[in-house]
C-alpha cells in the first residue's frame, strides 16, 4: 500500500506562488465525519500556512461523497474560485456500493475540473476500514487533507 510508505502530510513546499490572492472553494462530505471533519481542518491549516486569506476560504458540505461531484461543480462554476477541494471517506462494506461510488466520484471530479479548465482535487479516501480511514485523517500516515491542499496549490502554479 502506497502510503503505508509514506506520509500523506509530507511534500516539498519548493517553487510555490504567491497565494494571498488565490480562493479555494472546499466540499466535505457529511458521511463519516470523524474522518472527514479532520480532513477539512488539515487542508485549511495547510492553506492557511501557504499565504491563502481565511476569508478566500469556501466550505460547502454535502450529504455524502457521491454527492461531492456535483457540490464541486456548483463552487468550479463561480469564476472567482480558482481551486476546488474535495473531501470525502468511502469505506468499503460488505456490497458493491463501494465500488460504484468510489468510481463515480473519482470520473466525475476529474469530468468537473477539465469542463471548468481549474484544479479540482481528488481528497478523498478509499479504505477498506475506519482505522485505515483514521490512520490517514490525522493518524500514523498523516493526513490526506494536507495532500489535497498542497495539490491545488501546485496546480494553481502549473
Amino acid at each position: 500500500m502506497a502510503t503505508s510508505l509514506k506520509s500523506l502530510s509530507l511534500y516539498s513546499d519548493k517553487n510555490l506562488l504567491d497565494m494571498s490572492q488565490k480562493k479555494f472553494g472546499i466540499v466535505v462530505s457529511e458521511w463519516n465525519d470523524q474522518v472527514t471533519e479532520s480532513l477539512f481542518t488539515a487542508a485549511v491549516e495547510t492553506l492557511l500556512k501557504h499565504g491563502v486569506k481565511k476569508d478566500n476560504i469556501f466550505r460547502k458540505n454535502v450529504p455524502g461523497s457521491f454527492e461531492l461531484t456535483l457540490g464541486a461543480q456548483w463552487l468550479a462554476e463561480i469564476k472567482e474560485i480558482d481551486a476546488v477541494i474535495c473531501l470525502g471517506c468511502v469505506i468499503q462494506g460488505e456490497t458493491r456500493h463501494f465500488d460504484f461510488i468510489c468510481d463515480a466520484v473519482a470520473h466525475g471530479i476529474t469530468h468537473v475540473g477539465l469542463k471548468y479548465n481549474k484544479p479540482v482535487i481528488f481528497g478523498v479516501l478509499t479504505p477498506n476500514t475506519l482505522q485505515q480511514a483514521l490512520d490517514r485523517a490525522g493518524g500514523k500516515h498523516g493526513n490526506k487533507g494536507d495532500e489535497a491542499a498542497i495539490t491545488a496549490i501546485k496546480m494553481l502554479g502549473f
